[in-house]
């Protein structure tokens, strides 16, 4: 793209844009030329989309596009061009689909002037003639012509130019075809005979547009619509729908914003071709009682957007072929238990208008074929136990907006087996049974979101296998726990969760690191804010530093910092303390490291902001290597609901060989990292082992170093390893750290894991 919009140019030299020869698009808008060369689009051979609009050009030879053989679009509106003589160069343009001549000054279109076009492939070519005040088409000039669609709003200034130069359109086939205003609708008083001229014009679609009195009746409008196969009348006084010709192609009938007062549906019994008819917008279109005798092969109904009140019962029951059944966004409708007798129906929707008696008896038990139901806001309240039973086939169901009985879903979504996308939102659920979801096994799209959820449980998810999208935003979520972080869906691609007041306390620090690190999965993360504590308020979780969480922990530092920093006294009734501690702390757990059998091979130290690295690099070389070692992980192996503190202990040391350390800038700004440093260097002492491997991530000042109790000193008296970028060194890296981790290993772990 290429955009020289109001730039003020007024002369463009020739092979102006020599070097561009891959550009696609070119917007010349707003400049006045005076001069344009010959070879000014010269080297131009990918151009599809040329918008001249408002340079000043007189004649369509003005512009030298003969060597552009790939253009698709040509936007030449808004300029002094005269004629609509199609120039002889145009047939190299055989990729031409839109010819916009729009808003020029062409008044007569002469017998001759489209002759080009008759050598030319027309069938996908549009031409645009709005906005031109024609006041004479000469009889032949369309004659022979083919073209995609042809566009003539605002193209006569009153009613009589009209009816003469349809007559000269004589011979065109169109597919599509424009007639009638844009905005000013007292231009064209329809009067009978006004559209004579089209019955001469072979056509598909007609799109009548903002036409103004039909006081003379419509006896004519269709007289000459006959062999269409789609007819639109849009924005235009139309209040009646009189006599239709029998012998009609139409397929397709549509009335927008129209001035109707009846749904004129037993007018159009006698058209068998009919299949769809739309009747929307209507200002005054605001009952619908009479009784629905037809059309008979009538497949889409839609009256949506109207004013429309329906108080009795069966008036769609004479139209048994109907398919698409659309009354949304009316007034009222008063529902009954033979409402429908639609045994065909295969999509319903009632969305935005407000349904009487909906939930309070079965209704939909005759649609056992329906495929989609929308009942959004339709102030609908559930009472009756499994409402959509009957619809056994039903892929799309829509209830958002709506009220259930124990504001929960309870058996409502029974026997919907082929169900794969619900719409719950906004319905005041409080809780979701774990079996709602039970029989929908195929759901691959839930939005649950505005309830009053404040958690879920875990057998929710089981069943929902297919699961890959999932809205739980602007609910009362404060964190998810970690079982229901395990049992979401493995196929779910989307999850949000923005909006929910989550509590940023350190009792949700599972939490808050998992959301760090599903950004490929949660939906708009950055929106998930804290809600509390007041500290954190309105911070994005993303963003969030979980260092502050120290203040939570303070009861446990001091007792186990006072044990393990007084050892001197006693190395052998301190370490004896000190396991006398733990199990006073644990309650189950004895330290005693003969007996001790480890979980894991290492507890792996690191900052959050490195989350990244350990889970890419590190887990997936160990973890998945040969022979594997068991890693832990905060965010994967804490205990949910247990200090942070007692998890480092509980989780990581005790139940580890060894401890990674990865050091790094985020490493030194951790208070987090300080501490379990401190704790892992009192740990390898009382367990009288060497059982730290510590890792550096990245070059670390050595200013900085000393910031970390005794990291400095450690580091200058053990060795270490260090992560290069280079795939030698990282090779010798891995060997290293497996080396460093099968030292201690019990021999028959290795060969469990081998085997």
């Amino acid at each position: 793209f290429v955009f020289y919009i109001r730039c003020n140019i007024e002369v463009i030299e020739e092979e102006a844009f020599w070097g561009l020869q891959n550009l696609t698009s070119l917007f010349l808008t707003g400049n006045r030329l005076r001069k344009l060369s010959t070879k000014a689009f010269f080297g131009l051979v990918s151009l599809q989309k040329l918008a001249a609009v408002e340079l000043n050009l007189s004649f369509l030879d003005d512009l030298p596009i003969e060597n552009i053989a790939v253009l698709r679009e040509l936007n030449i509106g808004s300029n002094k061009i005269e004629s609509l003589k199609i120039p002889h160069f145009f047939t190299h343009l055989q990729s031409l689909e839109i010819l916009d001549l729009h808003a020029n000054r062409i008044t007569s279109i002469k017998f001759g002037d489209l002759n080009v076009l008759r050598a030319m492939n027309t069938y996908n070519l549009t031409i645009i003639l709005s906005r031109n005040i024609i006041h004479q088409v000469e009889p032949g000039t369309f004659w022979g012509i083919h073209l995609h669609k042809l566009s003539l709003r605002d193209s006569f200034s009153h009613a009589e130019t009209l009816h003469n130069g349809l007559f000269g359109l004589a011979g065109l086939r169109v597919k599509e075809l424009e007639i009638g205003c844009f905005r000013n609708p007292a231009r064209f008083n329809f009067e009978n005979g006004l559209l004579d001229g089209l019955c001469q014009v072979e056509y598909q679609d007609i799109l009548l547009i903002n036409f103004h009195d039909f006081h003379n009746g419509t006896d004519t409008l269709f007289d000459c619509l006959v062999n269409a196969t789609a007819v639109r009348v849009v924005s235009s006084r139309l209040d009646k729908v009189t006599a239709i010709p029998v012998f009609t192609r139409i397929r397709h009938l549509e009335f927008k914003k129209c001035h109707l007062t009846e749904v004129p549906i037993n007018q159009l019994t006698t058209i068998t071709t009919l299949k769809v008819l739309r009747i929307t917008n209507g200002l005054y279109l605001r009952s619908f009682e009479q009784l629905v005798e037809g059309p008979p092969n009538l497949l889409s109904l839609d009256l949506s957007q109207n004013h429309i009140t329906i108080s009795r019962c069966c008036l769609f029951i004479k139209i048994p072929s109907l398919q698409h059944l659309n009354l949304s966004s009316n007034s009222l409708i008063y529902m009954t238990a033979d409402f429908f007798h639609l045994q065909n129906l295969l999509s319903l929707d009632f969305h935005h208008t407000k349904l009487v008696n909906f939930g309070t008896f079965p209704i939909l038990f005759h649609l056992s074929n329906l495929l989609y139901l929308d009942l959004s806001d339709t102030g609908t309240h559930f009472l009756i136990d499994c409402p959509f039973c009957a619809l056994e086939n039903l892929n799309i169901l829509k209830v958002s907006g709506n009220t259930f009985g124990d504001n929960s879903l309870s058996n409502s979504l029974g026997n919907l087996t082929e169900l794969t996308f619900l719409d719950i939102s906004g319905c005041s659920l409080e809780h979701v049974h774990p079996n709602t979801f039970s029989k929908v096994g195929k759901l691959r799209e839930l939005h649950i979101s505005n309830n009053h959820l404040t958690e879920l449980d875990p057998a929710v998810f089981w069943p929902l296998k297919a699961l890959n999208i999932l809205d739980l935003s602007r609910n009362q979520i404060q964190a998810l726990r970690e079982n229901v972080q395990v049992a979401l869906p493995r196929n779910l691609t989307s999850l949000d969760l923005s909006e929910n007041p989550f509590d940023c306390s350190c009792t949700h620090y599972v939490f808050l690191q998992w959301v760090k690190m599903q950004e490929s999965l949660l939906l708009d993360g950055s929106s998930m804010v804290c809600k509390s504590p007041p500290q954190v308020s309105s911070e994005k979780i993303t963003h969030l530093d979980t260092s502050y969480c120290t203040t939570q922990m303070v009861s446990v530092v001091l007792p186990v910092s006072l044990i393990l920093f007084s050892f001197p006294v006693s190395f052998i009734f301190y370490k004896c303390y000190f396991q006398h501690y733990y199990r006073l702390f644990l309650h189950r757990w004895c330290m005693d490291s003969v007996h001790k059998e480890d979980m894991y091979d290492a507890f792996v130290i690191y900052s959050t902001k490195d989350e990244e690295w350990v889970t890419g690099e590190l887990v997936k070389k160990l973890e998945e290597g040969s022979p594997p070692f068991r890693l832990c992980l905060h965010f994967r192996d804490f205990m949910p609901g247990v200090p942070i503190a007692s998890n480092i202990v509980q989780e990581g040391f005790l139940k580890s060989r060894k401890a990674i350390v990865v050091v790094s800038a985020h490493f030194m700004e951790s208070k987090w990292c300080s501490f379990e440093f401190e704790l892992a260097q009192s740990w390898q002492f009382l367990e009288s082992k060497s059982g730290i491997i510590v890792v550096i991530l990245e070059k670390v000042d050595k200013a900085r170093l000393r910031q970390v109790l005794g990291l400095h000193r450690y580091l200058s008296r053990n060795t270490y390893l260090q992560w290069k970028a280079n795939p030698v060194e990282q090779h010798l890296f891995w060997m290293q750290m497996r080396n460093a981790l099968m030292v201690g290993k019990p021999q028959h772990n290795h060969h469990m894991e081998n085997a």
